[in-house]
C-alpha cells in the first residue's frame, strides 16, 4: 500500500471507519471489474498495482467521495479515461 496515497485519501474524509469501508468497498468492485476512474503512475507496472491504491488514488484526487451512505462517482474526465485505457493496452 502507497503511504503517500493513504495520507492523502484519509484527509478527505472525516470518520475512519467510514474511510475504511468506502475505500475498500470500491477496492472491492474494482477486483470485480468496475472501471478504473484514474490513470495509472507511468512509472508502475500496472500489474503491480494493487486495487487498493488505485481505491486510495480516486479517493485521494477527487474521483470518488465518501460520504455517509453511499459514494459518489465523479465521471473520469476524457484525458483520465484515455490515459488509463493507453494504460492498460501496455
Amino acid at each position: 500500500m502507497d503511504e503517500k496515497l493513504l495520507e492523502q485519501a484519509r484527509a478527505k474524509v472525516d470518520d475512519v471507519r467510514l474511510f475504511i469501508n468506502g475505500v475498500s468497498k470500491r477496492a472491492s468492485q474494482l477486483a470485480k471489474g468496475a472501471r478504473k476512474l484514474v490513470a495509472l503512475p507511468p512509472d508502475k507496472d500496472p500489474k503491480e498495482v494493487s486495487f487498493l491504491d488505485i481505491a486510495l488514488r480516486e479517493v485521494a484526487e477527487g474521483k470518488v467521495i465518501i460520504t455517509q451512505g453511499e459514494e459518489v462517482y465523479e465521471t473520469a474526465s476524457d484525458d483520465a479515461a484515455k490515459d488509463t485505457k493507453e494504460q492498460d493496452n501496455k
